[in-house]
């Protein structure tokens, strides 16, 4: 849902890199006046002769450069120049002055710091030089005024759209912000359903598929029916919990739960009843080990104890916690099968859980094949 909501990057990409062009209305306007400017030009040189006609035409080519704007602000703006510059060549520029005051709003709204700079200071120059008499005849103070003016409120038009224009660009991006963050709440959300679903369901089923096997012999077939029914309970308990948790947690948040000892109680029994030996060095529910500890610790004993179930030949299985004032370790020691099993596939999901929760607090993590037992080691900082 919240995928189909967002725009690819690659889109995003390109309107910020559009922020220099007008939008499709400012481009309508633009090319409205473009017309109706090079309309009132022509009319003008259909009914006169000599210079008015060499004006009309200017007057045209300096309107024209106002299409530029549509492409490139800086050459828009350059061309703009050249053609005022022609313009007092020709002796009258008072329309291409007029031209380049109403520019001042394409300059402000789309054109940079420096760019808007140097216009402004052409604009000066420009009028100085014309009210000192380089044209037709010097302009009047009203009229300077007037280019003023104009030049004044297109400015104010222009920085108006900029700012409108920064405004709506500054919301949409924090609109593809939110909707990012509100997919990756998503997504974390589903990796912790899907973790929870694989560190607990999967175990469970994993011995209820075990013990479905020894059904059929008859001395150990009601040691099997109760382990199968304690596995189904506690599947249905951890999914219970599981979509309670998806229900009333907040998005892409984990609600640690886990207590070694009762992880490593829990193992042992299961052990027990596959017909391994089990032993423990070190006390699980040692007041030293933190909480955070021992909640990362307890869900490394029941993704061990899935893949001991699932792999683990004959033998004895071994616990070894250590504790130290800076850290809190774990030995997992098993058996390795004199032939591979390969009814039971595996996706390695276990072990690159583990490993990631181990190394999210910069702890150490190992597992592997040592001689014939199969060991997994993971150490923990307390501080």
């Amino acid at each position: 849902m919240v995928g189909g909501a967002l725009r690819p990057e690659s889109t995003l990409r390109g309107q910020l890199a559009r922020a220099e062009v007008l939008n499709r209305p400012e481009r309508i306007v633009l090319v409205v006046l473009i017309i109706g400017g090079v309309a009132l030009d022509a009319g003008v040189i259909a009914t006169s002769t000599g210079e008015d006609r060499l004006q009309a035409v200017l007057s045209i080519a300096t309107t024209l450069t106002f299409a530029l704007y549509l492409w490139s602000p800086r050459i828009a703006t350059l061309a703009l120049g050249v053609a005022v510059a022609l313009a007092f060549v020709a002796g009258d520029a008072t329309a291409a002055l007029l031209a380049a005051a109403v520019a001042t709003a394409l300059v402000l709204r789309l054109g940079t710091t420096g760019l808007i700079l140097g216009y402004s200071g052409m604009q000066i120059i420009a009028i100085v030089l014309y009210a000192l008499g380089i044209g037709r005849s010097p302009l009047a103070t009203g009229n300077v005024l007037f280019f003023v003016i104009i030049a004044v409120i297109a400015g104010g038009i222009g920085l108006a759209l900029r700012m409108s224009y920064a405004r709506g660009h500054r919301l949409e991006r924090e609109l593809v912000e939110q909707a990012e963050h509100e997919r990756e709440a998503v997504l974390a959300e589903r990796r912790w359903i899907a973790g929870e679903l694989h560190d607990s369901i999967a175990h469970h089923l994993t011995i209820v598929a075990l013990h479905v096997q020894l059904l059929d012999d008859d001395a150990a077939r009601a040691e099997s029916q109760e382990a199968i029914r304690g596995a189904a309970r506690k599947a249905l308990s951890d999914l219970r919990f599981v979509i309670q948790m998806a229900e009333e947690a907040p998005r892409g948040t984990e609600t640690p739960v886990g207590d070694l000892a009762d992880a490593i109680g829990e193992a042992s029994s299961e052990f027990a009843a596959a017909g391994h030996a089990v032993s423990c060095d070190g006390d699980p529910a040692d007041e030293r080990i933190p909480r955070g500890v021992e909640i990362i610790l307890a869900r490394i004993v029941r993704e061990s104890a899935t893949d001991i179930l699932k792999y683990a030949g004959p033998g004895p299985v071994h616990f070894a916690i250590g504790i130290s004032s800076e850290a809190v370790g774990i030995v997992i020691r098993s058996p390795l099968p004199d032939v591979p099993r390969r009814d039971l596939p595996s996706t390695g999901t276990g072990l690159n859980r583990m490993a990631e929760r181990v190394l999210g607090v910069s702890g150490r993590f190992s597992a592997g094949e040592v001689g014939s037992e199969w060991i997994v080691s993971a150490q923990l900082p307390t501080v």
